[in-house]
């Protein structure tokens, strides 16, 4: 039974693709779940960073850059 070589190829690339799509497909739905656990946990939004400490340090980067502070 002799085939094609150009349908050879063409199934086997896309078989590659869809393996590939699968694969990647499986990795989003992972980094989703992972996503909506951080979401969940609250180390969302600000990325678990003090907001009140960046402020602070705003402000002194702010005063310091008008020579108020030494």
């Amino acid at each position: 039974m002799t085939g094609d070589p150009a349908l050879l190829y063409a199934l086997t690339a896309l078989a590659a693709v869809t393996m590939l799509s699968l694969a990647l497909l499986r990795a989003w739905h992972g980094w989703l779940a992972l996503r909506r656990v951080q979401l969940e946990a609250g180390a969302g939004g600000a990325g678990g960073l003090d907001v009140s400490g960046l402020r602070a340090r705003v402000k002194r980067l702010e005063a310091i850059a008008s020579g108020l502070d030494g």
